[in-house]
């Protein structure tokens, strides 16, 4: 596993070595003691998978408020999507400041969102399959998010938006 550190603190990318031979491959898919370099207090709570059908919809942006907040590692097992990271920690350099990267199931790669980012993605093809695993029990009570399309972010989408929910649509602007 290699991190592969991006603009905002503590969001990485984690590029998955495959170890090939006459029989296919292995990979070490999670190892504990790499993301708590990230963080010590790192530990998976929940497990949790997507799909998404349409072409050009997206999930997001959510995130949970402290003291539910959380971390999260999310991997493509089937298609491609733009997965999107948005700080908002009011004091972070970054703040309201966004990544993104294409995760697939060719690049194997993850993303680690970290406490205090919200997190959203795009389905680049049909029938997208994304897995996460979380570090906080979910919350409903400290469920935060932000609006996908906000002029204020500023998140070049690949896609025009196909379809979102009726939740992730009514999410506000930051401002009016």
């Amino acid at each position: 596993m290699n991190l592969v550190p991006t603009k905002i603190a503590g969001c990485f990318r984690l590029q998955i070595e495959l170890l090939r031979d006459a029989r296919g491959h292995f990979v070490n898919l999670f190892d504990l003691e790499t993301l708590r370099a990230v963080d010590a207090s790192f530990t998976v709570v929940r497990g949790c998978r997507s799909l998404t059908q349409p072409r050009g919809a997206i999930r997001g942006l959510h995130y949970q408020r402290p003291p539910k907040a959380e971390h999260k590692l999310v991997q493509c097992l089937e298609g491609a999507v733009f997965d999107v990271c948005v700080d908002t920690r009011p004091d972070s350099p970054t703040y309201l400041q966004w990544v993104g990267a294409e995760l697939s199931a060719e690049n194997r790669e993850f993303v680690f969102i970290p406490k205090g980012c919200a997190h959203g993605f795009q389905s680049r093809q049909e029938n997208c399959l994304v897995e996460y695993f979380v570090s906080e029990v979910h919350s409903p009570s400290h469920e935060a998010g932000m609006h996908w399309n906000d002029p204020a972010l500023g998140i070049q989408w690949p896609l025009p938006c196909s379809m979102t929910s009726p939740r992730d649509a009514a999410w506000p602007m930051l401002a009016p």
